[in-house]
């Protein structure tokens, strides 16, 4: 079993403590998200768990307790979120010189495969447009070479209550959301930086279009990654998620609606 931490919520930035409270525990209890009265108890024990894949904003946690984790038979890797948007958009997200510096410590620490890059979403409007995410992208990725290996990009899908959010903010005069940059001159770019800063650089859930801009489609629960690094099967695909995600099947113990960090353009909240 791969237990996912969370694609729901930022669980290691908001609630680590209590996910190692949890491991003590050896299990959690999860709320079906569609059904309030359903509830499963999820086994957290080192010989239930083939790994865990950590989703975050903020790595600080986890690298504190990284040697903790391994110690406890915890075998694990992060993802990381740096997009280095205006506040408008992440009223509630440290410097991303932050999370740069622990995202090289971590890897420091475990390795740099076992430390992902997300830049995710790529949103564009008057605040972030294409020549924005050429500068951002690439200065973050001056800042991550070498302590990264992979970085796995998508670009915004129109959720609604996200839309929601957008609207109001478009509405009071702070962004106008722009339908007519060139997204697939910018993805091409990117790749080109990505590759420039010795990353490999893969799509989440894009389909063909991205391999057209020199992107291949990757999954963020990576089991061929697993087998690379722990020798472990990688398992099946996950059917229940979008058409064009290659994740393998996983268990995610996340609550939506949970995050306090407030993302505009963040479909889980």
């Amino acid at each position: 079993m791969i237990v996912s931490v969370s694609r729901r919520c930022d669980i290691p930035r908001f609630q680590f403590d209590r996910f190692m409270e949890n491991l003590d525990e050896g299990f959690v209890d999860v709320v079906n998200p569609f059904n309030a009265a359903q509830v499963r108890r999820v086994s957290l024990l080192p010989q239930d768990v083939d790994f865990f894949v950590f989703w975050t904003r903020d790595p600080r946690a986890i690298c504190e307790r990284a040697e903790e984790l391994e110690n406890r038979g915890c075998r694990f890797y992060v993802m990381v979120t740096v997009t280095g948007y205006p506040s408008v958009l992440e009223p509630n997200i440290p410097p991303a010189e932050t999370i740069c510096a622990a995202m090289r410590e971590l890897a420091q620490k475990t390795g740099k495969r076992r430390v992902i890059w997300r830049y995710d979403p790529v949103f564009l409007s008057s605040v972030t447009t294409g020549g924005f995410h050429r500068n951002k992208f690439s200065a973050l990725a001056r800042r991550l070479k070498g302590a990264v290996s992979r970085v796995i990009i998508s670009v915004y899908d129109d959720y609604r209550n996200a839309r929601r959010r957008l609207e109001a903010l478009e509405k009071n005069g702070a962004l106008e959301m722009t339908h007519n940059e060139d997204v697939n001159g910018l993805l091409a770019a990117i790749a080109e930086t990505a590759a420039g800063a010795g990353m490999e650089i893969q799509s989440c859930a894009e389909g063909e279009y991205a391999a057209a801009c020199g992107i291949k489609s990757g999954a963020c629960i990576d089991g061929n990654l697993a087998a690379e690094l722990w020798g472990i099967e990688p398992g099946r695909k996950d059917k229940h998620q979008r058409p064009h995600c290659l994740c393998a099947q996983s268990v995610d113990i996340g609550r939506y609606s949970a995050c306090p960090a407030g993302c505009v353009y963040c479909y889980a909240t």
